[in-house]
């Protein structure tokens, strides 16, 4: 059984990322680093892993990993910046999920965040972690960053439709559970200010464009949305079609056989990924406008987020791909 280091193992993700150990055949948390909770049990702050977490506590993190034998860190940017060379240095494999080692260009960091990246010389360290488009990238690395949950359904469904759409003609409207948006109590995030209601946000400048855009190699024009849900994201994706095709049997091929994908006839719902790490995506051809459609739905916080560094863990350690990970979702 190998030992695993959580960085900011108390917030959302830090909670699926423990709930995900906690049932994982090869791997254990055994250092859970929670930063301002420091000293507090487990339970305290994730009452439904109890039984699992039964007398642990929340450490801060000074750099000591002594007998870790992986590292996963749940940060906010510009967090990792400041500890990566002593972890890497370390030699001890790394599943980040914080935006810092993302983006393959420091200035882009700049642009999108709005502050001078600290570590630009490792931005080469890292492998950008979505398998299922570089799967043997990730498998030989040490140091993985894994994407933002956006992207990841983004990127799933519009990255086989490349060669068929026009230049510069993605359209991306998606919306997200409020778990997207962080642990930490905000005024936009009420339950009062969700509850009932459907907005737009980050307009034309939401920080998960220029993954979007590194990816597929294209312009995006992005528009978020906070859903009045959990958790969750649905993605609808449109562009130009150069000429008459079947998107969704482009889908089909793409993923064949990838464990966590599925491409059907039905438009995807968020509640069929609840809880897991699955994709499920659909497309469409309209030939009466010659565009095309596509949608995705994953958890934010599984595909999106603690399942995908999952996932890109198992790849790195030469795992089963799909050990500790579920594929069927909590309904209703």
């Amino acid at each position: 059984m190998l030992n695993a280091a959580v960085l900011g193992a108390s917030g959302y993700v830090g909670a699926e990322l423990l709930r995900l150990l906690a049932q994982h055949p090869h791997i254990r948390a055994t250092r859970l680093f929670g930063g301002s909770r420091a000293g507090e049990a487990v339970a305290t702050a994730h009452p439904q892993l109890a039984a699992d977490y039964a007398g642990a506590y929340f450490e801060t993190f000074t750099g000591d990993l002594e007998g870790v034998d992986i590292v996963f860190a749940a940060l906010p940017h510009g967090e990792t910046q400041k500890i990566a060379s002593a972890i890497l240095a370390a030699g001890v494999p790394f599943v980040d999920l914080g935006a810092d080692f993302r983006l393959n260009d420091a200035a882009e960091f700049e642009r999108w965040y709005g502050e001078t990246h600290q570590a630009p010389e490792l931005l080469g360290a890292f492998t950008y972690g979505l398998p299922e488009i570089r799967r043997e990238a990730i498998r030989s690395s040490r140091a993985v960053a894994a994407p933002g949950c956006y992207p990841t359904a983004t990127i799933l469904a519009l990255k086989p439709l490349l060669p068929f759409i026009e230049d510069g003609s993605i359209i991306v409207d998606a919306a997200s559970g409020v778990s997207g948006a962080g642990r930490a109590g905000k005024e936009a995030t009420h339950f009062s200010t969700v509850s009932e209601s459907f907005a737009a946000y980050g307009l034309l400048n939401h920080r998960h464009t220029a993954e979007m855009e590194m990816e597929l190699g294209e312009g995006v024009l992005f528009t978020p949305h906070l859903a009045p849900m959990n958790r969750g994201i649905l993605a609808t994706c449109y562009a130009t079609a150069k000429a008459a095709f079947d998107p969704l049997q482009i889908l089909r091929d793409a993923y064949a056989g990838e464990p966590f994908v599925t491409v059907s006839d039905e438009p995807p719902a968020t509640k069929w990924t609840l809880g897991t790490n699955a994709a499920r995506l659909t497309a469409r051809y309209d030939a009466r406008t010659g565009r095309i459609v596509a949608l995705a739905a994953i958890d934010n916080l599984g595909k999106g987020a603690a399942g995908q560094m999952m996932q890109c863990a198992n790849l790195m350690l030469g795992f089963d791909e799909t050990a500790g990970l579920a594929r069927s979702g909590v309904c209703p």
